[in-house]
């Protein structure tokens, strides 16, 4: 018996570090597939900015530059090449390498081939950030199409929201990617989809105008004004003691100002505005306009302070971190500025809802 249980325990210690090493060997497995559906399931997450846009892969075992490379539609040498990597000495398990998001593999516009799949990929929305910035850190890819990929009813987001800003575009038959692919909603990426409209231009731009002399303060004056090297019949444009030439009553947005108003008290504040140039507004009086304190979407009251007159204007994003905006509290269209009658800069008392 004592011998018996001596060889006994020799056999459960000779035969523990094999089974230790069997589901050690399990756990790994089951920890890599979890890694790989965990990033399937929250989807493809872009980084960097325009023109340098990529993902980043995280490798598995038994993965390499080529395996790698069928994924993501990208060659195995230009995968080594973009991370700075040696071709010859492979990649490491549990290394982070960056996938390069070019033309050949990253569609924004177009359509993908029979043999092609459309993998979304997704942007996180961060804090204080709007359609109009996110649109310029990924080649400038135009809001109507943004908000039709995210079934998106208006330019207002949440920051987290993961907002789909462009299509990973793989090999059906050699990418494991494929089978999460979606169709774009909208039909966006059909080569066949109507064209995107022009923009809006003013009929009569003031810029273009000739120098015309203002008259006295209480007298009007009308002119025949030809707009230069066109074809244009002659307009008649009433000039008076103001620099508004158009008047929209405050503008398109204001009943929507009016709607949010209701809902929640809007918050008041004063500072110091600023004008960009756009076509929007001239027309249909659809003001916009950049704000750090108001969210993109929400519609601000604008005041000028020196002609009293108001306009209700968009917010499209955060007003860009330049050293020209410093100090400014708001920067609206130049059509808004102009039925506001303000200058380049100007006073302002604001109204807004948060």
């Amino acid at each position: 018996m004592r011998n018996y249980k001596i060889s006994n325990t020799c056999f459960l210690i000779s035969v523990k570090p094999l089974v230790m090493v069997k589901w050690v060997s399990i756990f790994m497995a089951l920890f890599f597939v979890s890694n790989i559906s965990f990033a399937q399931k929250n989807g493809l997450i872009i980084e960097g900015t325009t023109p340098n846009l990529y993902l980043i892969h995280k490798v598995v075992p038994k993965e390499n530059f080529y395996s790698i490379g069928r994924l993501y539609n990208v060659t195995a040498k230009g995968l080594a090449s973009y991370n700075n990597l040696q071709f010859e000495n492979g990649l490491s398990v549990g290394e982070s390498i960056k996938i390069p998001l070019t033309e050949n593999n990253f569609l924004q516009s177009g359509s993908a081939g029979s043999g092609e799949a459309l993998i979304p990929v997704y942007h996180p929305v961060q804090p204080k950030e709007g359609l109009y910035r996110i649109s310029i850190k990924y080649n400038k890819v135009p809001l109507t199409t943004i908000k039709k990929w995210n079934h998106m009813q208006s330019d207002a987001v949440s920051a987290g929201t993961p907002l789909i800003v462009g299509y990973l575009k793989v090999n059906k038959n050699e990418s494991a990617l494929a089978g999460k692919a979606i169709k774009p909603n909208g039909d966006v990426m059909n080569e066949n989809a109507e064209p995107k409209p022009e923009p809006i231009k003013p009929a009569i731009n003031p810029e273009r105008l000739p120098p015309v002399k203002v008259p006295d303060a209480d007298k009007q004056e009308k002119k025949d004004i030809t707009t230069p090297e066109t074809d244009e019949p002659k307009v008649t444009v009433t000039i008076e003691n103001t620099k508004s030439n158009i008047n929209f009553s405050g503008g398109f947005f204001k009943k929507l100002y009016d709607d949010q108003s209701e809902k929640k008290s809007p918050v008041s504040a004063n500072g110091t505005g600023s004008t960009f140039k756009s076509t929007s507004g001239w027309q249909d009086g659809k003001y916009y306009c950049f704000s750090n304190d108001a969210p993109p979407g929400s519609v601000i009251k604008v005041t000028d302070n020196a002609t009293n007159k108001s306009v209700y204007a968009k917010v499209l994003d955060a007003i860009p971190d330049i050293k020209q905006n410093a100090g400014l509290t708001i920067i609206i269209s130049n059509a808004a500025a102009e039925e506001l009658g303000s200058g380049d800069k100007f006073d302002c008392a604001l109204s807004y809802v948060k």
